[in-house]
């Protein structure tokens, strides 16, 4: 399923899935609804779902979508970390069968946010799929103080900017369904308009105190062109362009697995007592030593902690 539309949703057929034309409208699709049989069962860009009825996605046509299939990864979010709160109880399903995650974070115009990037690792670990840093608007700014953060994290990433040739890119999309997500103003419909350009989303402007329109008012899942070279039945890859987020909320990600979201500070914490919080009140927490002695960047472990204090309802 790739697109949904009050109450309408938009699929293609398994062979256009992975072969066919790279530009939105270039695929067969087939408008569906619900069947009332899923009950409360949600829909959501990137299942794949079997259809009954008129599948010939003539003008009028509409199928029913009367199964989901089983979903190899779900990649959510919470409106806030506290799970005792209306919006840390209400998970949003961002986009399911996704297999990797493109964090787009720009590196000026807005700045980037560490705090952010490190929210979108934690959920990407959390429905084991493969993170990808992509940093815009190079052209601003030099890459040196995100990497820099991250040097100790096995971490790809790629620099994008006006005169950035995408080739890096779509390798890396190549193959994959790649879910973007990105603040409002970080240049992430921009680049999907350079990789898919008959895609046209809509291209917002940062206001004067540095925080960008929203764009994109839905996910929508585009496949993107071949790539040169590739075999005729080589799968190009599919994005999935989601709406430009204020926040992504962790509550439906338990400590435990919270702190598999900061793997270099992961070995650390091996000669930490038994059930140890790792909060700044453990006094034998060994995490502070651990930072102390180099083996990862102080401003690590103040954000993992921050996280920490945000799921317990402690700071906003």
């Amino acid at each position: 399923m790739i697109a949904v539309d009050r109450g309408r949703y938009t699929c293609v057929t398994e062979d256009d899935l992975t072969v066919g034309a790279g530009a939105k409208g270039g695929v067969g699709t087939v408008t569906a609804m619900r069947a009332r049989e899923l009950g409360r069962k949600s829909v959501v860009v990137g299942d794949r779902v079997a259809l009954v009825g008129d599948t010939s996605g003539a003008d009028g046509a509409l199928a029913r979508i009367v199964r989901i299939a089983e979903r190899t990864s779900v990649l959510r979010r919470t409106a806030d970390d506290d799970e005792t709160t209306a919006e840390g109880r209400l998970e949003r399903v961002v986009v399911a069968n996704a297999d990797q995650l493109v964090i787009v974070s720009s590196l000026a115009d807005p700045p980037p946010r560490t705090g952010f990037i490190d929210r979108c690792l934690v959920a990407a670990y959390d429905a084991d799929i493969e993170p990808l840093l992509c940093l815009t608007k190079a052209d601003l700014a030099a890459p040196d103080a995100v990497l820099g953060y991250y040097t100790e994290l096995d971490l790809r990433h790629v620099l994008v900017g006006p005169s950035v040739d995408l080739g890096e890119v779509r390798q890396l999309l190549s193959e994959r369904i790649s879910v973007m997500v990105g603040h409002s103003g970080v240049g992430k419909s921009t680049l999907v308009n350079r990789l898919v350009p008959a895609a046209a989303r809509a291209v917002g402007t940062v206001s004067a105190i540095g925080r960008g329109r929203h764009t994109s008012t839905s996910a929508v899942a585009l496949r993107l062109p071949p790539v040169r070279g590739g075999g005729k039945r080589t799968h190009p890859g599919w994005i999935v362009d989601t709406p430009g987020i204020r926040s992504f909320g962790l509550a439906h990600v338990s400590a435990e697995s919270l702190l598999h979201g900061f793997p270099d500070l992961v070995e650390g914490t091996v000669e930490c007592p038994p059930n140890c919080e790792h909060t700044p009140d453990e006094t034998e927490c060994a995490l502070d030593a651990w930072v102390a002695a180099g083996n990862a960047d102080p401003r690590r472990l103040a954000s993992y902690r921050r996280l920490l204090a945000s799921r317990a309802g402690e700071i906003e």
